[in-house]
């Protein structure tokens, strides 16, 4: 679990984290943004889900909790696209 920043990554947040957009069915990793003092379930982090669709200025993600599926509402500051092959 992270518990800290490292270093060079402390300070601002980059606008371009805060207006990522993903598509239906993209593939993102949950790395939460310890900047933001928000009510981040920890179970979550470093989990990987799918895009289901967008809602406010949310995504709603898909992911698998323990055997079972659940759906997250995650800023997209707090997701970051990855490539399954």
């Amino acid at each position: 679990m992270i518990k800290r920043k490292r270093l060079r990554d402390k300070g601002k947040i980059r606008f371009s984290r805060y207006f990522q957009e993903f598509s239906k069915g993209d593939s993102v990793a949950v790395v939460r943004e310890l900047a933001l003092t928000a009510g981040f379930p920890k179970r979550i982090q470093g989990r990987t889900g799918k895009i289901e669709r967008k809602q406010g200025k949310a995504y709603v993600v898909i992911l698998n909790d323990y055997n079972q599926e659940k759906t997250f509402f995650i800023e997209p500051v707090h997701l970051k696209k990855i490539h399954v092959k």
